[in-house]
């Protein structure tokens, strides 16, 4: 019998990494964002704020990268896998820190999560090509099956 398994860590500074390339290419875009990057426990090791980014993006963010970390998948994968289940979707939606839409990835390293970023202030799909650059920035992948 297993007592303790093993787990991978990002570190602080492929955190910061990751929320600065996340910002630049916000920047290059013509976005201004907020970006949180949270560890697999989805505490907060990293975050930028893009000047000028909307004050109310900062939690969305944080939100959405605890999200991805949590559940193991993007935030808007999580929302395709429960939007059939109106009862599913209104109790997680009502969740504390849960943002089942477009924005946050999870970290994996070897087939673990081992973090999540996330992404707000902008739209959708520039808060998604804004969170993969920042995961692509410290080579490692946005998907378990990956």
């Amino acid at each position: 019998m297993d007592i303790v398994v093993q787990s991978q860590r990002l570190t602080s500074n492929a955190a910061l990494t990751s929320a600065q390339a996340a910002v630049s290419k916000g920047t290059e875009i013509g976005v201004k964002i907020n970006v949180a990057v949270v560890d697999s426990g989805g505490h907060l090791l990293a975050f930028l704020r893009a000047d000028g980014a909307f004050l109310p993006s900062i939690k969305i963010a944080q939100d959405k990268a605890y999200t991805s970390a949590g559940f193991f998948m993007p935030s808007a994968t999580l929302y395709e896998a429960i939007k059939g289940e109106p009862d599913v979707l209104s109790g997680i939606g009502k969740q504390d820190r849960v943002a089942a839409f477009s924005g946050g990835l999870p970290i994996v390293s070897a087939g673990e999560v081992v973090g999540g970023i996330g992404v707000s202030g902008a739209s959708a799909e520039q808060d998604q090509i804004c969170a993969q650059a920042g995961v692509d920035a410290i080579g490692l992948q946005s998907n378990l099956g990956e």
